[in-house]
């Protein structure tokens, strides 16, 4: 998750994402980002929410397995 948003403030510097940092983030996070940017298009043609999106489905499964591993062990 914090990939996400780091590479997501990145985007509003420029050439940060140029550099080594923003390239390393680039290939962790875009294949993550990739099928969110093909169903949401862009608000008014420049807002990319997808993001937003993403993290949201990645904090859902985040919650979902952690009550899959609690129910597997028996803890709270």
């Amino acid at each position: 998750m914090y990939m996400i948003i780091i590479y997501i403030l990145m985007s509003w510097i420029p050439n940060v994402r140029e550099s080594f940092i923003g390239d390393l983030l680039g290939k962790l996070v875009e294949p993550f980002l990739a099928p969110f940017r093909r169903f949401i298009p862009p608000v008014m043609g420049m807002i990319d929410i997808s993001p937003i999106v993403a993290l949201f489905v990645l904090r859902l499964a985040v919650i979902g397995l952690v009550s899959v591993v609690h129910y597997l062990t028996g803890s709270r």
